[in-house]
């Protein structure tokens, strides 16, 4: 008997569903659609499809989108007064500068300059304090995202034990947050953690957020573990092309495991869902107007 299949895709539609149905009494009240600003510098391919993709959700969901196309040649400073003039922009809930950028551009000093309450991808230093001690505010959108399919899956997540591997601050680190204020038992593992195995089966919980392709076998996991595997790697196939895979090795965990995403169609799909609802969330708190509920 296999795990049971995750489905992130269809959560994902439901969560879209549920913004565009609470984007109308924000319209009435305000007398605006709620507005996403989404920011590109260069010709990067990967970043153009999820720029497109997440253009047409927002249009999807009945917000404003705008999107700003500036070229590789951009400067830090001119980015940043964008960014600025993003921050004074009254149509503008959600600011979102799609990562990388180009060589000579600082991320973190870009990131710095995006007013928090507009940081609806929640890198901002102050979202993430925010999260760490337990305040209200914006949550990256992966983490977000896979702790609803937690709670979808399991319920009460009270007291379980988790392991999250990886410890970046755009997935690990924010994971292991969202976890604790669920009161999980919480490990945060890495790549010099010591027998990775032995903590992985301890859990009840995986998280695996370490971008290696299919690290995580089958027998690391505790038998009937709910596992979120966030890793979407390329590798070659056996006709030549190439596949995507996930940090865990799908096909062994899928017999140890209680519940799995799957990769793609898992966690992927979470995203930009989570990305509207936090536009949503954004523009009614700069409106002064109550949280949408059921988000």
């Amino acid at each position: 008997m296999g795990a049971e299949l995750i489905d992130g895709k269809a959560f994902a539609e439901r969560l879209r569903k549920r913004v565009a149905e609470a984007v109308p009494s924000f319209s009435v009240a305000t007398g605006r659609a709620p507005g996403l600003a989404v920011v590109l510098v260069g010709e990067d391919p990967a970043s153009q499809v999820y720029v497109r993709s997440k253009n047409k959700a927002t249009v999807g969901a009945g917000m404003a989108s705008f999107e700003h196309r500036l070229p590789d040649t951009t400067s830090q400073d001119e980015l940043i007064a964008l960014v600025e003039q993003l921050n004074a922009d009254e149509s503008v809930d959600g600011i979102l500068v799609q990562l990388p950028l180009p060589a000579g551009i600082d991320d973190k000093a870009v990131i710095e300059a995006i007013d928090p309450d507009k940081d609806v991808d929640g890198f901002h230093v102050i979202s993430a304090g925010r999260l760490a001690v337990g305040e209200e505010g914006l949550v990256p959108c992966t983490p977000l995202g896979c702790l609803m399919l937690l709670r979808d899956r399991l319920g009460d997540l009270s007291g379980l034990e988790a392991v999250v591997i990886g410890r970046s601050n755009i997935v690990g680190k924010p994971m292991a947050q969202l976890l604790l204020a669920e009161n999980c038992t919480v490990t945060i593992a890495h790549s010099r953690t010591r027998d990775l195995p032995g903590v992985v089966q301890r859990a009840d919980i995986v998280i695996a957020a370490v971008g290696r392709p299919e690290m995580v076998p089958g027998g690391w996991l505790k038998p009937g573990a709910t596992v979120i595997d966030v890793g979407i790697n390329r590798v070659p196939g056996a006709d030549g092309k190439s596949r995507l895979v996930g940090d865990v090795d799908f096909a062994s965990a899928s017999e140890v495991a209680g519940a799995i995403t799957p990769v793609p169609g898992g966690v992927g799909p979470m995203t930009i869902a989570v990305l509207l609802r936090n536009t949503l969330v954004a523009a009614h708190s700069r409106a002064g107007l109550p949280a949408p509920q059921g988000l």
